[in-house]
């Protein structure tokens, strides 16, 4: 919760479950954890607020996005939700059980059971439906409708950015704790709110968001066409756009999975001197030379669908290299990959950027805030606010509820910078060396990676 300022309030968080994998490249969310992780959230918040429920003008909702949720007609489950990372998403949807009655996008499940209303924002429908992207709508070619699978009846109606979805209803207010009649507000997709959130406006400034999907974004124009490595997304704003770099999947699970191998006796040693896991190893890596005296990681934890052969390499070892090294070789390949494609959509774009923000858990670090900086070479800024993707969705709340004018001026407002990194010359020397040696990697070890994934796949 968020002042008109952009100051928090107060706020609750829930975990989701872990997925549910019941097949290969099957990645089910359990039961109804969307909503029940959003109800105990709720519910914590509002514990924690201390003012008067009347004065909270509107909840902007975002979920993320690229999921989707089949419904039975009352609007409850009739299947697991199934993640962004479902291969069933990149098929045709096929009607094979008879209780879905709508197919929505993570969004349009939670307006309904929040707001009773079968709407959805236009914003977080991207691959896979049959959308009008350049007006904002379903598609009114039935071609659209027979490619997807999807028919017209069996999809929510779509609302811009920034209006109102709906209103909070008794039953979603005893289960959430939010107030009865509170306006719900449509957003985007959380990469897109998280945009806002942070200020990313202007042909010159990039946005990195460190999450389980790693990408960078900046503001657009226009919805391109025929790009590869510039792809147009709804923005926050409605009839604007956000450009979309290509991204690592799986880019901060991976810090999170190497911090778990290490298992539970280096999290004790950790937590014996005063730190978590990861500012133990943080520690370890602030003492590892820049270049982690050769050791370099390609991140693949996660392949593409269309070249699943490819994996996570670590190469260079030799009998120099530690903990450290592997944790600061992890950073390094994150800020690495993300420079090669922010430089290839900016290229693709015809802009050069001066300004870099860095959003998402992994901000907090000033190590890796100065390994961003030293390999892109300029100034590196983090804001205030942390939870970007939350502070976006207040925004549009804000906006909606006409606190402010505009976007615009919403931003200027409640989006405050709280640290500055600048480049490290001896640092940007070496990266700049290491960096082609880098993008070779993948060239080299693919075949190989070919004929194993014959064997184990």
């Amino acid at each position: 919760m968020f002042d008109i300022e952009g100051n928090i309030v107060c706020e609750g968080k829930a975990p989701l479950r872990p997925y549910n994998l019941p097949k290969p490249g099957y990645v089910e969310h359990p039961d109804d954890d969307w909503w029940n992780a959003i109800c105990k959230a709720s519910r914590n918040c509002m514990e924690k607020f201390e003012g008067d429920p009347k004065d909270i003008v509107g909840i902007g909702l975002c979920t993320i996005r690229c999921c989707r949720a089949y419904l039975k007609e009352d609007g409850t489950l009739a299947q697991p939700a199934l993640s962004w990372m479902d291969i069933r998403l990149s098929q045709p949807y096929t009607h094979e059980n008879p209780d879905v009655k709508y197919i929505v996008a993570s969004s349009g499940y939670i307006t309904h059971r929040l707001t009773g209303e079968k709407k959805d924002t236009i914003a977080n429908y991207e691959y896979g439906w049959p959308i009008d992207v350049d007006n904002w709508k379903w598609s009114d070619d039935p071609e659209a409708y027979k490619a997807t699978g999807m028919p017209r009846e069996m999809l929510f109606d779509l609302v811009m950015p920034g209006d109102i979805l709906g209103y909070v209803t008794e039953e979603a207010a005893k289960a959430t704790g939010l107030p009865v009649g509170t306006p719900v507000v449509a957003t985007s997709n959380d990469k897109a709110v998280e945009g806002l959130g942070t200020g990313c406006m202007g042909d010159s400034t990039v946005c990195i968001s460190l999450g389980t999907y790693t990408s960078a974004m900046m503001e657009g124009k226009e919805n391109l066409k025929g790009t590869s490595y510039a792809w147009p997304k709804f923005s926050c704003m409605p009839n604007k756009y956000l450009y979309d770099s290509n991204g690592i999947r799986r880019g901060m699970w991976t810090v999170s999975w190497y911090r778990d191998i290490l298992g539970e006796g280096y999290a004790k040693l950790a937590k014996e001197q005063g730190m978590s896991p990861e500012e133990a190893l943080g520690r370890e890596a602030e003492k590892v030379p820049v270049g982690s005296d050769g050791l370099m990681t390609v991140l693949n934890w996660l392949a593409n669908v269309d070249a699943r052969y490819q994996k996570g390499i670590m190469i260079g070892f030799d009998g120099r290299h530690t903990r450290g090294h592997i944790y600061r070789s992890i950073l390094e390949a994150v800020a690495m990959t993300m420079k090669r494609h922010v430089t290839d959509m900016c290229n693709e774009v015809g802009t050069t950027i001066n300004k870099l923000i860095i959003t998402g858990g992994g901000s907090n670090s000033d190590l890796f805030m100065q390994i961003f900086a030293d390999v892109f070479d300029i100034p590196i800024v983090r804001n205030e606010v942390n939870g970007a993707a939350g502070l976006g969705s207040a925004i549009c709340a804000a906006v909606a509820a006409n606190v402010y004018d505009s976007f615009e001026s919403a931003v200027e407002h409640m989006v405050r910078i709280k640290d500055t990194f600048t480049p490290i010359a001896e640092n940007v020397e070496i990266y700049e060396k290491l960096l082609p040696v880098y993008s070779e990697i993948t060239g080299c070890t693919d075949p190989i990676l070919k004929k194993s994934y014959e064997i184990f796949d």
